[in-house]
């Protein structure tokens, strides 16, 4: 059995020193309560930031020493930690998210799969496995759930887990049809493959906007096996079994 954890989180916008405080005050929560793996949000640590100045603005390079520095800031516990954030490297900028444990990057899976309004990054081209314990997991980032190709590429890699970072903040009106049909997409890779899914995402209210989530675990027949009340904050924790 391995105990997984998913936060639902408010938006932190080019607020880096906000998202680390709760990232931190959330990280040791789920070690409290047992979980060895964590997934926060989409662009969790800068913000979702799609228009490439801003973007620019707050990439990090993760061979930098800022990014030395947020790892520093985050809490060692022993808790392997999958958080999205933007990436520079040699100039393109990535959608990004990296795999951490106890100060150290073990790695990272730039998002494949790029909406229209994300012109700004590159896409990535690799589908890593990560180890956590006796569970082995893959990274599809939010609209790359869409395509079944891309959960294909984490079971061919033998994991059991897809972890599922993602950023559903919408304009209302299109909120509310995709309300329910995050899970419906994210439910029918889990059939296809056979593999658990966990999924995180933000809630709240911005600029005619809302996010409610779903931060969920779907199993292998599609169905949610546990999910958070939608629109409010929160920590999911699940007991995923062998």
């Amino acid at each position: 059995m391995a105990r997984i954890a998913a936060a639902q989180t408010p938006e932190f916008r080019e607020d880096v020193d906000g998202a680390l405080a709760h990232a931190s005050a959330t990280i040791d929560e789920a070690h409290a309560r047992g979980a060895a793996l964590l997934c926060f949000p989409e662009g969790y640590l800068q913000g979702y930031l799609t228009e490439e100045a801003a973007a620019r603005r707050c990439a990090l390079d993760l061979a930098s020493p800022e990014f030395e520095a947020v790892l520093a800031r985050l809490p060692r516990s022993g808790l392997t930690v999958v958080m999205g954030l933007i990436e520079l490297d040699a100039d393109h900028l990535f959608n990004t998210a990296v795999v951490v444990c106890d100060g150290a990057l073990l790695g990272r899976y730039r998002k494949t799969h790029l909406l229209r309004g994300e012109r700004a990054f590159t896409p990535g081209d690799e589908a890593p496995i990560f180890q956590t314990g006796g569970l082995r997991f893959g990274i599809n980032i939010c609209y790359d759930t869409n395509f079944p190709e891309a959960a294909r590429k984490v079971a061919d890699g033998g994991a059991q887990l897809i972890v599922c970072p993602a950023n559903n903040m919408m304009p209302r009106p299109t909120a509310e049809t995709w309300k329910h049909e995050h899970n419906r997409a994210r439910g029918a890779r889990c059939i296809e493959t056979g593999l658990w899914l966990l999924s995180a995402d933000v809630t709240g209210e911005r600029d005619g906007r809302i996010a409610w989530g779903p931060t969920a675990v779907l199993g292998p027949t599609g169905a949610v096996a546990a999910e958070l009340p939608l629109g409010a904050p929160g920590l999911l924790v699940f007991d995923l079994p062998d």
